[in-house]
């Protein structure tokens, strides 16, 4: 079981959503699991033994543990009757409070269908007949689901302040050489090995920081209205 369960359809897309959420959570004691869909074996660089070796150093800096669905790359599929089972059975055993997902507003098509895979998996996961008629598997659905950004901005629902842990998330990424880095003569270029792309993504965690008056912040989406069971919640902490 874990508390909080950070679904990524390839190793590093949580990393540069919710690195940082994910070491703030670590840090204050709360189980942390990051389930990567895929191996990203489709990747233009790195073996699928270099991308398990990297996403693996990564979450040890996070404070995190880490799985893989196995989930093919480039073939995710949320309406796949197979890999929603797949996916419903990792959340039914890790019976998480939160799920953190990314969001489907991606040209990635496999970050499209994974938003949709995580949807539908969490709305199966709470019916007691799932996967048939007889089944027999306690029910569960997570009471919070938060959907990270990727390529594509968004109104955020809420955004979390990460400057006290956005070195981490730095060396979290340093994790994943093979991905944001580019060798001298190597001229398969990519969008993430653009030597801009990390600064890029640093400057929008900034902008989003400054949205809350922090250095750095990562954006999130919620989908529906959050409740408030105790109305006394709203009330900010007191002044010191």
């Amino acid at each position: 079981m874990s508390e909080v369960l950070a679904v990524g359809p390839h190793p590093d897309d949580i990393e540069l959503a919710a690195g940082g959420t994910v070491a703030l959570l670590a840090r204050a004691g709360h189980a942390v699991v990051l389930l990567d869909l895929t191996r990203g074996e489709r990747a233009t660089r790195g073996t699928p033994a270099s991308r398990d070796a990297e996403a693996r150093a990564a979450s040890e800096i996070l404070g995190a543990r880490r799985e893989c669905l196995g989930l093919p790359d480039g073939g995710v599929n949320g309406r796949d009757p197979d890999q929603l089972r797949v996916w419903v059975e990792a959340l039914r055993r890790h019976r998480p409070r939160l799920v953190l997902a990314l969001s489907g507003e991606d040209d990635h098509p496999d970050h499209r269908e994974a938003a949709e895979l995580v949807a539908r998996g969490i709305y199966l996961s709470g019916l007691r007949k799932y996967p048939d008629a007889v089944a027999e598997v306690e029910p569960y659905r997570p009471g919070r689901v938060l959907y990270g950004m990727g390529r594509r901005p968004f109104a955020p629902s809420l955004v979390v302040d990460v400057s006290a842990v956005y070195e981490v998330k730095r060396r979290a990424l340093a994790a994943y050489g093979t991905q944001f880095r580019r060798d001298a003569g190597d001229s398969r270029t990519t969008p993430i090995s653009d030597p801009e792309f990390l600064p890029r993504l640093e400057a929008r965690d900034r902008y989003f920081g400054g949205m809350i008056g922090a250095t750095h912040g990562e954006p999130f989406a919620e989908p529906g209205p959050a409740a408030v069971r105790d109305a006394g919640s709203l009330l900010p902490g007191a002044a010191p």
